[in-house]
């Protein structure tokens, strides 16, 4: 399956290329079916948008005992292999796709790729972490100090070592210890000789979504993943919820952490979860073609083509056009065929940009006045080169319109975002950014507009919003609090 983003290259760390909001994390867990793995090895797959650095599966058999398998790369390469799936027996397992968050960045070794497994008095345990733990610096300084030995840089490990020094006398009930010196965002799936088990976070920034496949169950960062190995949507996992699914298929349900109002990452509507998932209730292929409604309706433009940039924005492109009655058109064609191995990129590659992906179908924009629909801007890097290709092709005129609102703020709940400084909406105005963009016009949907796409009616409530919206308004849920130790200035209180 290719990257989920056009330019979501393997180089795409690289300044001038990393344009775009890069996915956190998919965990995905089976209990009670035969030969769990294949099925989480499916799971992972189609969350394979989510993360697409490495992967692992961490399985049981009464027999066998606990197996584990991890590899660099897409589930596809590596977990359709029967050699390496007749490593992984057993009727429980669970599984993780990784895009690096927190730890070694772009430079991952086998020992970050989760799931981590550890060896307790009452028996082993695995866990597969979606999120971004604020206060990991805190944690691992204190665990160290007290004679942990870590073996990955990753966040998620601390929930192990944790774990490892809780006094109480089931995993569940040390998970659950754990997790109460825990800040930030996590989703965590984990699994034990004879138990799956689930946990979102107080805020429920990160998703997570209960299944039932016959007599078993399944754990999942999305319903796509559900679909793809028939397994029926049961109900989400609540903000602050815990869940321990026995392999007799008994179901324990608990609330160990105080409550809190929920705050869902408003990005994972407008970008990472994959369009055929449900959120909330809500389909998100809906819910983006309802953004270019508002969008259109706050932002219009005469023009005589809407564009969307592939394949992020084709949804809001959609709507777009629905409402404004400008005929939507396919301008811009991605090649479906480059996977982030396509060739080493030498300077002359790099030089050749997005048209590696993306290419502008010429007799279509020719003399033609062009809205060009994207999700979001980063840097603007892309967005300059998009433009020109457009230009290029012949366009008399190019407007963006960006289904969200200016990216202003980093994100630290679980997504790899450039820092402050890089991101074009914290140093620029909008009038700025057109500018520096060369582009007819440039808009975004309003924080309000985005709020009334995802079911919102009023609105963002401003003294309690509905949703995570960090990463344009500046207003975190939970303060990083290593990122304020490394000098992070968080946002004046207005």
């Amino acid at each position: 399956m290719p990257p989920a983003h056009p330019f979501d290259f393997d180089y795409a760390r690289d300044d001038d290329c990393g344009d775009t909001l890069h996915e956190e994390c998919g965990v995905f867990g089976v209990v009670g079916v035969t030969d769990a793995a294949n099925f989480v090895a499916l799971g992972l797959h189609a969350l394979q948008h989510r993360g697409q650095e490495a992967g692992g599966i961490v399985c049981h058999h009464p027999d066998h005992g606990f197996n584990s398998a991890r590899r660099f790369g897409y589930v596809r390469d590596n977990f359709t292999k029967q050699s390496l799936m007749e490593t992984l027996p057993g009727p429980l397992a669970i599984g993780h796709v990784r895009y690096s968050t927190a730890g070694s960045k772009g430079q991952t070794a086998i020992r970050d790729v989760q799931p981590f497994f550890g060896e307790f008095s009452m028996g082993g345990a695995a866990i597969a972490h979606n999120g971004n733990i604020t206060n990991a610096d805190a944690l691992r300084k204190e665990l160290i100090e007290r004679g942990s030995i870590f073996q990955s840089s990753s966040d998620s490990e601390c929930i192990i070592h944790l774990m490892a020094r809780s006094l109480q006398r089931t995993i569940p009930e040390r998970m659950e210890d754990a997790l109460r010196r825990v800040e930030g965002a996590f989703s965590v799936v984990a699994m034990t000789r004879t138990k799956l088990i689930g946990v979102r976070d107080p805020l429920g920034v990160r998703p997570l979504v209960l299944g039932k496949i016959g007599d078993g169950y399944a754990l999942s960062s999305e319903t796509c993943a559900l679909d793809i190995i028939g397994a029926e949507f049961v109900r989400e996992i609540e903000p602050g919820e815990m869940i321990v699914i026995t392999d007799k298929g008994e179901i324990e349900s608990t609330q160990p952490f105080r409550p809190r109002p929920s705050r869902f990452c408003i990005f994972e509507h407008v970008y990472f979860s994959r369009p055929d998932s449900i959120i909330g209730g809500r389909s998100v292929y809906e819910t983006r073609r309802q953004i270019g409604v508002e969008l259109a309706r706050e932002t219009p433009v005469e023009a005589d083509l809407v564009c969307p940039v592939p394949d992020s924005g084709t949804p809001a492109a959609i709507g777009y056009s629905q409402e404004s009655g400008i005929p939507y058109a396919m301008g811009i064609i991605r090649n479906q065929y480059m996977g982030r191995t396509f060739i080493e990129p030498t300077e002359q590659i790099r030089n050749m940009g997005v048209r590696l992906k993306l290419n502008v179908n010429r007799a279509l924009i020719r003399d033609k006045r062009v809205i060009l629909v994207d999700d979001s801007v980063v840097r603007g890097t892309t967005s300059r080169k998009i433009k020109e290709m457009i230009l290029d092709a012949g366009a008399k005129e190019v407007h963006f319109r960006i289904a969200s609102p200016p990216t202003a703020w980093p994100c630290f709940y679980g997504v790899d975002t450039p820092q402050r400084e890089k991101l074009l909406a914290a140093t620029m105005s909008e009038e700025e950014m057109r500018e520096h963009l060369g582009v007819d016009s440039l808009k975004f949907i309003s924080l309000d507009g985005l709020y009334r796409a995802v079911g919102e009616a009023e609105g963002r409530k401003a003294d309690c919003p509905q949703y995570c919206d960090a990463c344009f308004s500046g207003e975190y849920p939970v303060e990083p609090a290593d990122m304020i130790e490394k000098g992070f200035v968080m946002k004046a209180a207005e």
